[in-house]
């Protein structure tokens, strides 16, 4: 099988998953206005290019002759400056993976990747497109007895940004799917083209804690009404919201209802843009319902602030938890209690809990990385 064979599965779908939609008369001039099919399977190319180059850094370089990295710009859309330094980044961190795997007797001498165009959507001169990953690699016969080829199936959402005269930037791409990760998935997923998203800083998980007493009252917040809530539905669920127990957890989700509750308004926007936070009926951000881009979007537009230990936390304050200590946030809990003594009460969904103490909580996980909010 040929290496880095580019093939872009971008013909009859297109024309059936194509949405080409105008934006009002009133938009801003600097956005685009549209993407017509040309540009679309432009966007296909594109993503096509960036995930056949990640594939590409796994190939044993020794096995393979060397070719040409595909282009990253194809018509009037490329990759933003941003995401293409993020992209190298995410390179980088895959030629560690290979030297990882050489290391266990394991290499790719080959691969071949298609992208298929599943579903455009253009608003307010910004594109979401989603797209279908099906690439094949081709095994080194190191002890000789390894099945020809591995493949998978994947499924990745893509940002676009317009501008008036029609071109169209990627700035962001993100995995879909649940489970573990494919092979050619960076470690920590490229998310955006907007500087360096803040990930927080740890919480000291001893007791006592320093004083840091909570304003409670003038704040514009309602932080009785935010405990209120979690501790009506932490079992039995709000049927105005959707639930996502079955796509990786309810837990976000349920913090961001009962913020929601105490007075945090939307902010409209991407999507999968992590400056937005906002849920309707047609969908949600991903820092609605997505542990680490939910402290992305809080500690980028100060909602919230980190404190330096859990047990300074009050009700309404948020506790997450990076359960393997890799730098990615897993849970997130809502303070409703905090006893006479200094102790915080987390409410919680997945799995649905009422005021466990957050004394317990470091009992169980005593080697998870804690970060507490102040909201």
């Amino acid at each position: 099988m040929k290496a880095n064979t580019l093939r872009i599965a971008v013909g009859a779908v297109l024309a059936a998953t194509v949405t080409t939609v105008l934006l009002p008369s009133g938009a801003d001039a600097s956005e685009a206005k549209s993407a017509d099919s040309k540009t679309v399977k432009s966007f296909g190319r594109v993503a096509d290019a960036v995930l056949e180059e990640r594939t590409a850094a796994l190939l044993d370089n020794r096995s393979t002759r060397r070719i040409a990295a595909p282009s990253l710009r194809d018509g009037n859309v490329s990759v933003s400056s941003g995401l293409a330094r993020s992209e190298d980044s995410a390179l980088s961190s895959l030629r560690t993976r290979k030297a990882k795997l050489a290391s266990l007797g394991e290499a790719y001498t080959g691969s071949d990747t298609q992208v298929s165009v599943d579903r455009t959507q253009v608003k307010n001169g910004r594109a979401t497109v989603e797209v279908t990953e099906t690439t094949t690699l081709t095994y080194k016969k190191v002890r000789g007895d390894e099945p020809t080829t591995t493949g998978f199936k994947a499924h990745h959402e893509l940002s676009f940004s317009g501008n008036k005269k029609g071109k169209w930037e990627l700035t962001a791409i993100r995995p879909t799917d649940g489970g573990p990760r494919a092979i050619n998935e960076p470690r920590t997923a490229v998310a955006a083209d907007t500087g360096v998203a803040p990930t927080g800083t740890p919480a000291d998980i001893s007791w006592p804690a320093p004083s840091k007493p909570k304003k409670m009252t003038g704040t514009g917040y309602n932080y009785a009404a935010m405990a209120a809530y979690a501790e009506k539905y932490w079992r039995n669920y709000n049927p105005d919201y959707r639930q996502f127990n079955d796509a990786g957890g309810d837990c976000t989700n349920f913090i961001s209802q009962s913020l929601k509750a105490g007075g945090w308004k939307n902010v409209p926007g991407s999507y999968s843009d992590y400056h937005n936070w906002s849920y309707g009926p047609s969908g949600q951000t991903d820092s609605w319902v997505g542990a680490n881009e939910w402290a992305w979007f809080t500690l980028s537009s100060k909602r919230a602030s980190n404190l330096a230990n859990v047990y300074q936390m009050d009700v309404g304050d948020i506790l997450q938890m990076d359960f393997d200590g890799d730098g990615s946030k897993d849970h997130s809990m809502i303070v409703t209690y905090r006893s006479r003594m200094g102790v915080p009460y987390l409410t919680y969904h997945s799995t649905n809990t009422y005021r466990k103490s957050v004394a317990s909580i470091i009992a169980s996980n005593p080697d998870a990385v804690y970060y507490a909010y102040r909201t």
